[in-house]
Formats: structure tokens, C-alpha cells, sequence
């Protein structure tokens, strides 16, 4: 690891996610940041939205909804999807992945649609 890559995948992580990420412990995070966002995130082209949409297709076609709940708001946040973007990924992947998955999908973007817009017209605490 490079200070270098290290500051990279610690900026990537950030946009990603949508807000501040710090260094962590352990090996596990360091490889996660120095080479899935230092590298894999950082390459060119794909964009990030690009990504987003990929990223979360594979989440719902394989029912992993808890990474979901990180990936939906952080690309309301970051502008990548909009709620109608969104709900139209529900209704296509629902015909790849499966009725229930799709119709957990369906719920769990309204979810946290209502969730984003709640948060944004209440404005900062």
C-alpha cells in the first residue's frame, strides 16, 4: 500500500458512498480501499453512475438487500439515479431476478425514496 493509493481509494470510497470515510484497521479494509476503490472504482471507462447501475443489479439479482440500503441512497445522494430511474430498475429487474426479489426491490426503493426526500426537506439538523 501507497500513501498514494491509500489517500485515492479513501476519496473514491467517499464519493461513492456520498460522505466522509476515514482510514480503517485491518487488512480487509485496506485491500478493500486500495484496490477496490483505489483501482477498480478509479479506471476509466465506466462512469460512476455506470457502475452504480451494475453494482446494483448483481445486489439484487443475488437478494442482498442490506447492501442495497447503502447503494439506493448513496446514488439519490449523489444525484447518480433519481426516484423515477430507480423505480423503473425495479420493474426491469424484476423480470431477470425473480418476482420476489424484484417485488422486495420495488419496496425497498420506495422505502428509501420516501426516506431521501423526508431527510431533504427537513434540511440539515
Amino acid at each position: 500500500m501507497t500513501d498514494e493509493k491509500r489517500r485515492r481509494g479513501l476519496e473514491m470510497m467517499g464519493e461513492v458512498y456520498g460522505w466522509e470515510v476515514g482510514d480503517g484497521p485491518g487488512d480487509f479494509f485496506g485491500i478493500t480501499v486500495d484496490h477496490l476503490f483505489g483501482e477498480i472504482w478509479t479506471r476509466p471507462g465506466l462512469s460512476l453512475r455506470d457502475r452504480r447501475l451494475l453494482l446494483i443489479g448483481l445486489l439484487a439479482g443475488q437478494g442482498l438487500n442490506d447492501v442495497l440500503d447503502i447503494q439506493i441512497p448513496a446514488a439519490l445522494g449523489n444525484g447518480e439515479l433519481s426516484p423515477d430511474e430507480l423505480r423503473e430498475i425495479a420493474i426491469f429487474l424484476t423480470h431477470y431476478v425473480g418476482w420476489p426479489l424484484g417485488a422486495r426491490l420495488s419496496v425497498q426503493i420506495d422505502t428509501l425514496i420516501a426516506r431521501h426526500e423526508k431527510a431533504r426537506s427537513e434540511g440539515p439538523a
